[in-house]
């Protein structure tokens, strides 16, 4: 396990997982000052997946990638890329002399390395081209998932597992979801409009 960390936090009911670009509205005080010292400082934080089903306190690490628009009373609308994932030892209602949050964390150090699994990777090719999705050759596990677009129970288990668990149920919901799109197919043939 890496060692305890404190970073400023943002508990919120999303989980995003790596690689994923999340759009945010900010709106309080708190989260301003907290926007501000991302842009100004170049700091990260954390999204704290704040939900009942998350037992074990699973958390992303993410970064300010834009600001898409700033509003007359200060509220923004940004966008944040997820880097990795933590979790959480406990959560204060303030970080240090901030307005915001903070939380004492381990990082997960997550594997950005592409999938080498041929199986795999075929599923993920079939599965992109039936959503005309752009699929290259140097998928990573993140990138599989995030193209799967995951349900929050699902990116829990996901994350719960060890790396080479992962790639098998990742595996397996790519065959569920080929399954579904083909069934889809088939089904068109049956039906007549009038």
């Amino acid at each position: 396990m890496s060692e305890l960390i404190k970073i400023p936090m943002f508990p919120l009911s999303i989980f995003p997982l790596p690689g994923e670009l999340v759009p945010l509205h900010i709106f309080e005080p708190r989260y301003k000052q907290l926007l501000q010292e991302a842009e100004t400082k170049d700091i990260g934080f954390g999204i704290f997946f704040n939900h009942p089903l998350n037992e074990d306190k699973f958390g992303s690490w993410v970064k300010l990638e834009s600001v898409i628009k700033r509003y007359p009373g200060g509220e923004s609308d940004i966008i944040v890329k997820c880097l990795d994932l933590f979790t959480m030892e406990t959560l204060y209602r303030t970080y240090r002399d901030k307005l915001y949050p903070g939380g004492d964390i381990h990082m997960m150090s997550v594997n950005h390395e592409p999938v080498t699994q041929i199986p795999v990777l075929e599923r993920y090719h079939a599965f992109a081209q039936h959503m005309n999705i752009k699929s290259g050759s140097n998928a990573s596990l993140w990138q599989i998932a995030n193209d799967l677009n995951l349900d929050f129970p699902s990116r829990l288990k996901l994350v719960s597992l060890d790396e080479v668990k992962q790639l098998t149920y990742l595996s397996g919901q790519l065959s569920y979801q080929l399954e579904l799109l083909q069934f889809a197919e088939k089904s068109k043939d049956v039906f007549h409009l009038n």
